[in-house]
């Protein structure tokens, strides 16, 4: 049973958006049939290049074998950050076809995406200012497996990681410098919808090169997905 499709207009307040996939050819919805438990997005976060780190945890299959998967496509890269006996926690980078990456090029912000026995779901939360009917209508256009089963209004719009989580992460995970890069990034806009501030402008304030602002937020990153894992568990 779906939830039903009310109205909402998106020009003053934040709209809430689901779909269902059920399309094997998208990487989250196939490994769910493999999987033991749900494949679940944690976060996603924009990289340079009109590219996306979406992590993702799959439960019951091997990190030989998801590995070897993600090599079928040229338009996505995978790294294994943690293994455990139930499955693992891994980071996908993305360049091309994902139901995730086009509604951020739309303007959305994926909020939840997740497979279960080759079912797929996407929720997503389309900030004020923009026409969540036209991004309804273009990302269904893009992605033609996709269903509409919800669309409603909401009070508040979540944003990649918090302050907060950062304060918390930062305390004995972080190492000083990590800490520098991450605040100062938050601080100039690198984590708001859209980016208010990119990876070369922050770089520039703590007047280190890219290369290396990358190789520190990326690390940040990282460790701030893992607690919200943990956490998340506990």
């Amino acid at each position: 049973m779906t939830d039903p499709v009310g109205d909402a207009d998106g020009s003053d307040t934040a709209v809430e958006v689901a779909f269902t996939i059920d399309d094997a050819t998208y990487p989250f919805v196939s490994a769910s049939e493999r999987a033991s438990g749900p494949v679940e997005l944690v976060e996603m976060i924009p990289r340079a290049d009109d590219r996306y780190a979406e992590f993702f945890t799959v439960p019951g299959i091997d990190a030989a074998d998801v590995l070897a998967v993600a090599e079928g496509f040229e338009d996505l890269t995978a790294t294994c950050l943690t293994e455990h006996e139930d499955g693992g926690l891994y980071e996908f980078v993305v360049s091309g076809n994902c139901p995730a990456r086009r509604l951020a090029s739309l303007g959305a912000i994926p909020r939840q995406v997740r497979g279960v026995d080759g079912n797929g779901r996407v929720v997503a939360m389309v900030p004020p200012g923009y026409d969540a009917a036209a991004v309804v209508e273009q990302f269904l256009e893009a992605v033609p497996a996709a269903d509409l089963v919800r669309k409603r209004a909401r009070d508040s719009l979540q944003l990649p990681f918090s302050r907060a989580t950062i304060d918390r992460v930062a305390d004995g995970r972080l190492t000083d410098r990590q800490r520098e890069v991450l605040e100062t990034a938050y601080d100039a806009g690198y984590y708001d919808w859209p980016r208010e501030a990119s990876g070369a402008d922050v770089a520039a304030d703590l007047e280190i090169t890219p290369a290396t602002f990358s190789e520190h937020i990326q690390a940040a990153e990282r460790k701030l997905i893992g607690f919200l894992l943990e956490d998340a568990r506990t």
